[in-house]
């Protein structure tokens, strides 16, 4: 009767003897040639492979961009719709932090910022 350490090292014996190639001698082939059933492996192409890479990313970033900033947005619990304006001297136009604020607590996104926006057009998706 065998016991089991000794069925599981003779199953790992024939493992490794199998992944090894024991009793399989072949010649070395030449320079240039492969041996039979070894596979050539294509050349990489570089454009494809950035392409799927883009591809892949533009799926990943899409929905960041897009992505609600302000979870409180459109809500009366929303602390972001209260600005503050200034109105400065000689006629200039009136400045108010509803500007910058106003696109997060109508419940937009990263690509709705007034500055930010522009740039999240360079990502991918």
């Amino acid at each position: 009767m065998v016991s089991k350490k000794s069925a599981a090292a003779l199953a790992a014996a024939a493992g490794a003897a199998v992944l090894l190639g024991a009793g399989s001698a072949q010649a070395a082939p030449a320079l240039g040639q492969t041996a039979p059933g070894q596979a050539n492996l294509a050349k990489n192409d570089l454009g494809q492979a950035l392409g799927g890479t883009t591809t892949g990313l533009g799926y990943g970033i899409a929905p960041i961009k897009s992505l609600r900033l302000d979870p409180w947005a459109n809500s009366s619990a929303d602390f972001l719709n209260n600005g503050a304006a200034l109105q400065p001297d000689q006629g200039l136009p009136e400045i108010g932090t509803g500007t910058l604020t106003g696109p997060l607590s109508a419940g937009g996104g990263a690509k709705d910022l007034p500055v930010v926006g522009g740039l999240t057009g360079l990502l991918p998706g």
